[in-house]
């Protein structure tokens, strides 16, 4: 197995400043109304030498929320900060009409900067978790910047007040919806903000074939985890899958040790039969949101006599999206690439192109 690193994100960027001893803060979206461009969750990371990562809105705040990051890390008080954007200023960005955004900018606490309220370590607790892929929210005290972390397997029965009942009722809709949001009192008065640190969506490939070669790097660019898994080791080089995870054990013996949950997509492009079964038959029986199988109607009807061969049902079989791919005339590997990426990224939203391919 060979492991490469992908693309860094805001999160893991900030670690890594607070931990060379650099000031830091992050801003978080915590409430949109209108056209704002970026959800509740999201996350720019701000460092004192002039470093940013991610974004708030469409770039019509990040100047202004940049600015009070730097009176952040100079307090350590958190700022809840509200943006009204008006519709001559969300037609200058692309929008279509105004908006509105609250961001809350906390600065990091370290040894070295102790006057904020993120502690390194708890952030640090978050990466690995989510490294692990184990949901976890930040829970963030508006008033006082004070977080806690909730997981799914935290029990509601110990709550010890009305407040932490709510705040454990809240929690359990952010984990089933998988949204952010915030906790208000009867006034609209917003308490607490409960931050979804979701696992990565994920992109399982099985062959390293043309094809893979330009959707794994593709699906990187949209947020994607790729691993590329194929057991022929001349196809599955780190020269022709730079920065790629490859995996060179068997497909269904890889997706057992990587596990898969339900921010996984997995896509096989073999076409082998050897090496494309095993892979659909653990991945009819795990949570993939996206199962998605490269061949020509032909080959995807003897795929479906082999797997009701095998035992699957008919509601099993019907998880695979066969042949892969919105069908938008995709000649070459490229094309190709793109139209399965589209299919992916439309059932992961719950779009009308992720039911209705237009292979029918």
């Amino acid at each position: 197995m060979t492991q490469v690193s992908s693309t860094r994100d805001p999160l893991d960027l900030l670690i890594e400043w607070a931990r060379a001893g650099q000031p830091c803060a992050l801003a978080t979206v915590t409430s949109t109304w209108g056209s704002s461009p970026r959800p509740a969750g999201s996350m720019m990371a701000v460092c004192a030498n002039g470093r940013i990562e991610g974004s708030v809105s469409g770039g019509c705040v990040e100047g202004a929320v940049i600015e009070e990051a730097g009176n952040v890390m100079a307090t350590g008080h958190p700022a809840a900060l509200s943006y009204g954007v008006s519709s001559d200023d969300a037609w200058a960005v692309g929008l279509a009409c105004g908006g509105l955004l609250d961001v809350y900018v906390a600065a990091v606490r370290t040894p070295t900067h102790p006057q904020g309220t993120l502690d390194l370590a708890m952030l640090e607790t978050v990466a690995e978790k989510r490294r692990a892929r184990v949901p976890v929210i930040v829970a963030t005290e508006l008033a006082t910047g004070a977080t806690r972390l909730l997981y799914q397997t935290d029990a509601a029965s110990d709550a010890s007040s009305d407040l932490a009942a709510r705040l454990d009722a809240r929690a359990r809709d952010v984990f089933e919806t998988g949204r952010s949001l915030r906790l208000e009192d009867e006034a609209g008065q917003a308490l607490w903000f409960l931050h979804l640190i979701p696992m990565p969506p994920r992109l399982l490939i099985a062959g390293a074939v043309h094809i893979a070669q330009v959707l794994a790097p593709m699906a990187q660019t949209t947020g994607f985890s790729v691993t590329v898994i194929d057991p022929r080791t001349q196809l599955a080089t780190a020269e022709r899958f730079p920065g790629i995870t490859l995996e060179t054990d068997w497909p269904d013996e890889a997706l057992a040790r990587l596990g898969v949950d339900n921010q996984t997509a997995i896509v096989t492009l073999t076409h082998d039969a050897k090496l494309d079964d095993p892979t659909l038959h653990y991945a009819l029986n795990g949570d993939a949101f996206y199962i998605g199988a490269l061949g020509s109607r032909k080959t995807q009807a003897s795929r479906v006599e082999r797997l009701r061969e095998a035992g699957f049902s008919a509601g099993q079989i019907a998880r695979i999206h066969g042949p892969v791919g919105l069908a938008i005339g995709a000649v070459g590997a490229a094309e190709i690439a793109l139209s399965i990426l589209a299919e992916i990224v439309a059932v992961r939203h719950n779009k009308p192109l992720g039911r209705i391919s237009g292979w029918a």
